[in-house]
């Protein structure tokens, strides 16, 4: 057995007999701090050992990844911002107390309300659209004084897809920043910059999973040269930061962690140099592959059986908490790990069984035909490399509950030799009445 598996085994079995997956609970996420710590460092070194420099760097959590408030707090400690995307993430950022001056706002539909607010805080805003910087114009129009805000436009720099068309953020239609590509729409972006000498960032997002990194790299060059071009146009030094986003794929297959940091850092000091001369700052946006590998799913085997021959496990880890892989699973591939009742890793010959989830549609399967350790009820599985997307985006499919999250580490004062931090409770019965409506259950029928 690998010092891994041994590893999570340890964990996994701390976790059943620390009571972590009661009767009325019986599927939580765990996250391991150490991992997290080491991810968030192997980040700021590659682009430190890239150039860049520490103090004109911010690497912003893309909050969308593990909208929790302890790990943006934890990821706030090791030097991260947050890249928010909507007023809860926002919200999510700053009840964690990151530093407005580290936060950066990307999304689509900023209203008004939501600009105004992100002028008032500091917080930058990356302007998604042509109508978007017409309505910052009147902002700043009203406003008595210059903004804090650093303030830029995203483009899209048209530069293809990978292979996951849902993800991929730089095909020649995509909703997401302005089109460079389009006709006379570099030349606009141009003026737009030489007009409003408060505009000093350019941002550009390839895409996420199934993008490989030629292509992400591909992306940030040619927001650098656009940045060349503005400044050399208006004659100065205004665009003085490059936002790269993020987007670095994950290993699912194995415990490796491919690509790295490292990895891409290189390659981008490669396809663009200037962007490490220390003429710009620079904005990283990772979210999953700071997060994937540090992350599991465990939940309970609930019952087994036989269908036309083939094994099923029915567990409670399902679509409410594996969204992607249940719909997609081509394309999102979870590794599953079996474990006996008490939390120990399952031996014995490998079964292809299915591996299935609690939602009552058919599709609700998770593995399918994966050679397992037989599973039988009351066993554990484990989701792994679901640190990010998985339990902490949860969808609400029959009305399941949303799952307690457990943060760990390794304590060998302890008889498990593990601790567990809550990060999320586990959603009550009650509670989730109540969130669907249940003070106001009669309300529809007073209406007449």
């Amino acid at each position: 057995m690998s010092s891994s598996a041994v590893r999570l085994g340890t964990v996994v079995r701390a976790a059943v007999r620390q009571g972590l997956l009661p009767a009325w609970a019986p599927v939580a996420g765990l996250l391991d701090v150490q991992g997290i710590r080491t991810a968030a460092a192997a980040l700021r070194e590659a682009f430190e050992e890239a150039g860049a420099a520490r103090e004109a760097t911010l690497h912003a959590f893309a909050v969308k990844a593990a909208s929790l408030v302890p790990v943006l707090r934890l990821l706030a400690e090791e030097g991260l911002g947050a890249e928010v995307a909507s007023p809860g993430e926002l919200a999510l950022a700053r009840a964690a107390r990151v530093d407005p001056a580290r936060i950066v706002l990307d999304s689509p539909v900023k209203t008004t309300a939501e600009l105004r607010e992100a002028l008032a805080l500091g917080v930058a805003v990356n302007s998604d659209s042509r109508e978007e910087l017409a309505r910052l114009d009147g902002l700043l129009r009203e406003a008595a004084e210059p903004p804090r805000s650093p303030l830029g436009v995203r483009v899209n720099p048209q530069v293809g897809g990978g292979s996951i068309d849902a993800l991929s953020t730089a095909t020649d239609t995509s909703k997401f920043g302005v089109a460079l590509r389009d006709d006379g729409a570099r030349a606009w972006l141009v003026r737009a910059f030489a007009e409003r000498p408060w505009l000093t960032r350019l941002h550009a997002h390839v895409g996420s999973q199934g993008c490989p990194l030629e292509l992400m790299a591909a992306g940030v060059r040619a927001a650098y040269e656009l940045a060349e071009e503005v400044n050399d146009a208006v004659g100065r030094r205004q665009v003085t930061t490059l936002d790269i986003g993020g987007g670095l794929p994950v290993n699912f297959a194995s415990d490796d962690v491919t690509p790295t940091f490292r990895a891409y850092a290189r390659l981008l000091a490669d396809a663009a140099p200037g962007l490490f001369d220390g003429r710009y700052g620079l904005v990283t946006e990772f979210g999953r592959a700071l997060l994937a590998k540090s992350g599991l799913v465990l939940a309970r085997v609930e019952y087994t059986k036989t269908a036309g021959g083939r094994r099923i496990a029915v567990t409670h880890a399902g679509a409410q908490v594996a969204t992607r892989t249940v719909f997609a699973p081509a394309s999102w591939p979870l590794r599953v790990a079996a474990f006996d009742a008490l939390g120990r890793p399952k031996t014995g010959p490998p079964v292809e069984q299915d591996v299935a989830g609690p939602c009552c549609f058919a599709g609700d399967v998770v593995a399918m035909g994966r050679p397992l350790p037989l599973l039988e009820a009351g066993d554990h599985v484990a989701l792994l490399d679901t640190g990010a997307y998985y339990f902490s985006n949860h969808y609400a499919y029959n009305s399941l509950p949303r799952p307690g999250v457990y943060g760990y580490a390794r304590a060998e004062e302890e008889s498990d030799g593990v601790r567990f931090a809550t990060v999320r409770a586990p959603q009550t019965l009650s509670e989730l009445v109540a969130e669907s409506g249940g003070a106001h259950a009669a309300d529809l029928s007073a209406l007449g």
